[in-house]
């Protein structure tokens, strides 16, 4: 009997996600095959919604897709991945309050994206970041309770830091961050009667000398221009000293008392990929051919965040969202294609343009060589990413929206999902605490003993572990693409 090959793709994000998809679509015909997705999050973020989330012009929920609906053929498992063996080719990963087990492969897909660069300032970990719905959502909260706190506020001082909210960075995340946020704080001033909505201060800290370096100068200009003229202050060629509980040093003494601190200082590969025993760039990516699959591995693959992939020039492709789309593809067939013994394909991709709201119907973008700017731009970047949006109920769903948001202001209501700690900080903590769940036996399950294989003890993943050899064990952050 043929014995199905066994393809584990691990995160959700737009690579995890639309491989799993394009598999399914490429079943007929090829040989028999078990995919397994793995990730923390039982659902699909689409990230370029996320600011919207956030400011409450869009319910959450309708900003990200359930997986499960997504797949037929596809298993899903909700859990954190803590260890890859390469050489007993398993995956190890423990299920929220539950024991470990391992997942064995003859494929694996590494789809985990990146996190938030924390490494670049001292004192990062004060403040916020914005790459997961529960960032998004806690920024929220976080930002309404200080204007209910500055509300009764008598301390000038106390106050002013309450309305105070810095952006560390002028990337592409930051500058949608910002435009959002100062259309979102604007509508919240009005309901508070002793909050001046000048009294708000936003400032954007960039350490080039230009914001937004995604684009050309004239739509650079034009970001600035926009986001100045609402009340952004814009501060470039100005590097932050250190990030600390309140505060943000600037060189020369300067000091900015802020409540309200965002990182946004770009991405970086996910821990656990930085950590496997593969060739890796000098920012920690995971080095492919043009197939996508790791050098020096056959049975390894890679793409989006967490992975460098040449083009037909060598330089690496940009890690944004429309290129992790195409990738998965590509990734799809050329595992077809490995299973059938065919050659494989090489990813090669044109970028199609670039796009950025900056709130309050304004936008840029460049589109093949054409230069697209207010709401005509604007409006190009909600039709893209409504369509890309999977499944036409969350179309709808986003749409309603949209059109709701054109005549009521934005949803105020604090959303008390967390209580006043981040999940991210309570994961860390738990972590340091307590050690990862294990079977009876006191060893990961093996999760693929249920497929009827005759499988290894568990044990010798953990002797393989030990002796250092191809093996890591660290627990990863979220899989989730910001980048467009």
């Amino acid at each position: 009997m043929h014995v199905p090959k066994r393809i584990v793709i691990l995160g959700s994000g737009f690579g995890g996600v639309y491989t799993a998809l394009g598999l399914e679509q490429k079943r007929d015909g090829t040989p028999a095959m078990r995919v397994t997705l793995v990730s923390r999050n039982n659902y699909f973020l689409m990230t370029p919604l996320l600011f919207e989330a956030g400011s409450g012009v869009l319910e959450p929920r309708h900003a990200v897709n359930p997986l499960r609906p997504l797949f037929r053929n596809t298993r899903f498992i909700e859990a954190e991945v803590t260890g890859i063996d390469f050489g007993c080719k398993v995956v190890t990963v423990t299920p929220a309050d539950s024991e470990s087990y391992i997942i064995r492969y003859d494929h694996l897909v590494l789809a985990l994206g990146g996190v938030t660069a924390t490494d670049l300032i001292p004192g990062s970990d004060n403040a916020l970041t914005f790459k997961t719905l529960a960032d998004a959502i806690f920024l929220r909260n976080h930002v309404i309770q200080c204007f209910e706190r500055a509300d009764v506020e008598r301390n000038p001082q106390r106050k002013a830091a309450l309305l105070t909210i810095v952006i560390v960075g002028g990337g592409l995340v930051a500058v949608e961050l910002a435009g959002e946020l100062r259309e979102f704080t604007s509508n919240l001033a009005k309901l508070y009667p002793r909050v001046n909505a000048h009294d708000v201060r936003l400032e954007m800290l960039e350490a080039r000398p230009h914001i937004a370096p995604e684009f050309d100068d004239e739509l650079r200009d034009y970001a600035a221009r926009t986001l100045s003229r609402r009340g952004v202050r814009i501060r470039t060629e100005t590097r932050v000293n250190r990030i600390e509980e309140g505060r943000v040093r600037l060189p020369e003494g300067e000091v900015i008392e802020s409540e309200t601190i965002v990182l946004a200082t770009g991405v970086v590969p996910n821990p656990l990929v930085a950590s496997l025993p593969l060739e890796k760039d000098k920012k920690g990516r995971a080095l492919t051919d043009p197939t996508l699959r790791c050098r020096g591995r056959k049975d390894i693959w890679a793409l989006g965040d967490c992975a460098s992939i040449p083009d037909p020039d060598g330089k690496p492709y940009p890690p944004l969202a429309q290129h992790a789309l195409r990738e998965a593809h590509v990734l799809a067939e050329n595992l077809i294609r490995t299973m059938r013994g065919h050659g494989l394909l090489p990813f090669v991709y044109e970028n199609k343009g670039t796009l950025a709201a900056l709130g309050h119907f304004k936008g840029i973008g460049k589109v093949k060589n054409f230069r697209i700017k207010g709401f005509l731009a604007w409006w190009v970047w909600r039709s893209y990413y409504l369509f890309q949006m999977p499944r036409w109920d969350r179309r709808l769903r986003v749409l309603i929206d949209w059109s709701v948001s054109l005549f009521f202001k934005n949803d105020i209501v604090q959303l008390d999902l967390f209580g006043a700690e981040h999940p991210r900080l309570r994961r860390q903590a738990r972590g340091a605490q307590e050690e990862c769940a294990r079977g009876p036996d006191g060893r990961p399950r093996d999760e693929s003993a249920e497929d009827g294989r005759a499988a290894s003890a568990p044990r010798e993943l953990v002797a393989h572990q030990e002796d250092g050899r191809g093996s890591a064990a660290v627990s990863p952050a979220p899989a989730e693409h910001v980048s467009h």
